[in-house]
């Protein structure tokens, strides 16, 4: 697995006045090894900021984990990680995951949401996950470890204390959107040579 800082995230810094808020982000995650990520800045320390989801439902959805990255130069530091806590805020279940910090230095930051038993391998982003290596199985089919068979896609995330956050793409997504930007500039081409 190769991470790199998003340039999105670079963006939205520069054209963002810094004010802590709460930003709450929800998807699929659709196999056993996969791993969302959510990029997440700050622009000065930090008293009190929270990440976390309360998307489990009572065994509804899958059991998460989460943890949250520092970036250091081009990689990611490993901060904290978490399988259940449900005391971050209120209306969380036993399985819901997050990570409460009373200081976190001016940064950036990843939040990562991935299935028990995907635990981080190292201290490293670059280190990847347990399940990295395993060929994926989709949720419906799984019996996650600790829970059951047929759980949930669904994951329902939420940052607190921080000033900006976004969803990184999936590799795929930048694929797709240079596939598209070099299908427009063919037609633009194409069109400026029919005028």
């Amino acid at each position: 697995m190769t991470f790199k800082p998003t340039a999105l995230l670079a963006a939205m810094l520069l054209a963002t006045s810094a004010q802590a808020a709460q930003f709450d982000f929800g998807g699929n995650i659709a196999n056993h090894n996969d791993v969302i990520q959510i990029s997440f800045s700050l622009a000065s320390d930090a008293t009190d900021v929270k990440v976390w989801t309360d998307s489990y439902l009572d065994g509804v959805n899958f059991d998460p984990i989460t943890a949250v990255w520092s970036q250091a130069g081009s990689g990611w530091n490993l901060v904290g990680q978490n399988d259940d806590n449900p005391n971050i805020v209120p209306g969380l279940t036993k399985f819901d995951s997050g990570l409460s910090f009373g200081s976190l230095a001016a940064g950036n930051y990843l939040f990562t949401i991935a299935t028990y038993n995907n635990w981080a391998n190292g201290t490293t982003l670059a280190q990847g996950f347990n399940f990295d290596n395993q060929a994926p199985i989709p949720l419906a089919i799984w019996n996650q470890p600790a829970s059951t068979v047929n759980m949930g896609t669904r994951y329902s995330v939420h940052l607190s204390g921080v000033d900006v956050a976004a969803p990184v793409p999936e590799p795929e997504t930048y694929a797709m959107l240079l596939a598209g930007l070099g299908v427009l500039g063919w037609a633009r081409r194409r069109q400026a040579k029919k005028a």
